[in-house]
């Protein structure tokens, strides 16, 4: 009777509360991650909050639901294979893991930027828990070339739209179907740039079409973007602004989420916070000056 039970509700949103059997807990304190505060910032756009304080999303070509307590962060994965229902295998929960960086200590990141910025040391207690993310890079990129003079709730539109019609179908969770992000051969189709101007991505369509192209053509695939990761920033810097749509301006703040550069976001390589953060209207205000900065001066200096 309980399989059969939770084989019923596999195919809905779940919440910790109706089907703990279902999820798998990860030690960490709020004070190391805010699922809130990270997953609405504007470094991904794939996460929505189907019930309060329970975030659903596609990590890792699944789809997943994560909430938390003050102590633990709680996670459930839908599988498309009926028969595969149970709670998140070891292997599973690696890339949770992985997407989060929680093997980097927050608290020795605060304590550091608060050691060389007086101002985000007067206020790193309001905003506990802000992480970069380890996405996919070629999520990340095209995100990223989706968000040029834009804000996040046109850019998640335009990414979903984006997933909807490129993307491998994954699972159906009562009315919202979700979407792998796509691939770059299905963005470099010859009709992709006439569909994506009518999803709505206006001259934006052009440059995802060609980016995707050059990639394949010219540079070798996701090998190519993947090997950045490892390399110094001038290099990734100088590399991502040879794409259709990455400017000097967008790459340094690309570069950031996409975990390249070397920058594993340890003490002796992090610095400061990343040079663009889309933090939530009330937040703005308490932006460390470091970040607020760097959008407005050269890029030599931003780099400093």
């Amino acid at each position: 009777m309980l399989a059969r039970s939770l084989l019923q509700r596999s195919m809905r949103h779940r919440t910790l509360a109706s089907v703990p059997a279902l999820w798998a807990s990860i030690p960490c304190p709020r004070s190391e991650l805010r699922l809130d505060l990270v997953l609405a910032s504007g470094q991904s756009f794939r996460w929505r909050e189907q019930s309060p304080a329970h975030w659903s999303g596609v990590l890792a070509d699944q789809v997943w639901t994560l909430t938390q307590t003050e102590e633990h962060l709680y996670c459930t994965v839908y599988r498309g294979d009926k028969g595969r229902v149970g709670r998140p295998t070891l292997e599973e929960l690696k890339a949770v893991r992985q997407y989060f960086r929680l093997d980097v200590s927050l608290a020795q990141l605060y304590h550091h930027w608060s050691s060389v910025d007086p101002h985000f040391q007067e206020v790193a207690q309001k905003f506990q828990g802000v992480r970069l993310l380890q996405q996919d890079p070629i999520e990340c990129l095209f995100s990223f070339i989706c968000s040029s003079n834009n804000n996040i709730a046109r850019i998640t539109g335009m990414v979903e739209r984006l997933c909807q019609t490129f993307g491998p179908r994954l699972l159906q969770l009562d009315e919202v179907t979700y979407h792998g992000f796509p691939s770059l051969q299905a963005l470099a189709g010859p009709q992709v740039e006439a569909q994506l101007r009518k999803l709505g991505l206006g001259y934006r369509a052009r440059y995802v079409s060609a980016s995707a192209r050059a990639i394949l053509e010219e540079r070798g695939g996701l090998p190519w973007l993947q090997q950045l990761r490892k390399a110094p920033y001038e290099e990734a810097h100088k590399a991502l602004c040879t794409l259709p749509g990455v400017g000097t301006k967008t790459s340094p703040r690309l570069c950031p989420w996409m975990s390249m550069c070397g920058r594993s976001l340890n003490v002796t390589t992090a610095g400061t916070p990343p040079p663009r953060v889309r933090a939530p209207r009330p937040t703005r205000n308490w932006e460390p000056r470091a970040v607020a900065r760097a959008a407005s001066v050269p890029p030599t200096v931003s780099q400093k």
